[in-house]
């Protein structure tokens, strides 16, 4: 497997060891902003090998949350380090009429100059949505928006995030000669094999959050494929073979 952003691997790196060091330092907790799914995979990967003494948690606000704070704090800490997460649940209310989506917030808040990293999950549902964000967001958002795009809202801090987050997938089903990612992504993003190795080798490839630009890395169940313009999917394993020895694919995607 090959990671290529390395610069910005590197950045993330030093922010990681700053944050140790913080926490060596002054013995309390240290909290990062939101990552994003990639960054929670790199933070986890290297805090297990990195961290010596200290713990480390991710959390976004609720199970299963895709963006997530990093915290790392001391064994002392273990039962306080929750409580102080620095982050608010915003809830928006609006007419049941009117349709908002996830783009709608995350435009909206990029108005107000908000960097990405302030803002977590963002889940949508008829008339309600709830936003996770930080503390200091948390008090831009309040006191600016009464609008998210034309739709008046109302916008409150005062409710525990309680939406229904389960994801809807479609599932997929085919044959591959192997597990090979090369013929996955065929599958997945109904090309041809050769074009799915020109995908792969442009760096157009994530597999669990990095990327591949092998053809022939294998894949294994439950691991989570994005391929550019194509979407994400989880491979869900295989089940048996055709009479030509090809192998019966599951994929879900996401939607």
């Amino acid at each position: 497997m090959q990671n290529t952003h390395g610069q910005t691997d590197r950045l993330f790196i030093a922010r990681l060891e700053d944050m140790v060091r913080q926490c060596e330092r002054s013995g309390f907790c240290v909290y990062s902003r939101f990552l994003d799914e990639r960054q929670c995979a790199e933070a986890e990967r290297w805090c297990r090998r990195n961290t010596g003494e200290l713990l480390y948690a991710l959390w976004g606000g609720y199970e299963n949350a895709r963006r997530k704070m990093l915290v790392i704090y001391p064994d002392y800490a273990a039962d306080q380090y929750m409580e102080s997460f620095p982050m608010k649940c915003l809830t928006f209310t609006f007419r049941t009429e009117d349709t908002l989506t996830h783009r709608d917030f995350l435009g909206s808040f990029m108005g107000l100059m908000l960097k990405r990293e302030v803002i977590g999950d963002i889940v949508v549902d008829k008339g309600v949505a709830q936003v996770l964000v930080t503390d200091v967001a948390a008090g831009d958002i309040l006191s600016s928006v009464s609008k998210i795009g034309r739709v008046g809202v109302k916008v409150n801090d005062d409710r525990p995030f309680g939406l229904n987050t389960e994801q809807a997938f479609q599932e997929i089903g085919g044959t591959a000669a192997s597990l090979r990612l090369d013929c996955i992504v065929a599958l997945a993003a109904n090309v041809s094999r050769e074009n799915a190795a020109r995908l792969i080798r442009s760096e157009k490839v994530d597999v669990n959050h990095f990327t591949v630009t092998s053809v022939s890395h294998e894949l294994n169940e439950g691991d989570i494929l994005s391929v550019r313009g194509s979407g994400r999917f989880i491979f869900a394993g295989s089940s048996g073979t055709t009479r030509s020895g090809r192998l019966h694919i599951q994929l879900r995607k996401f939607i």
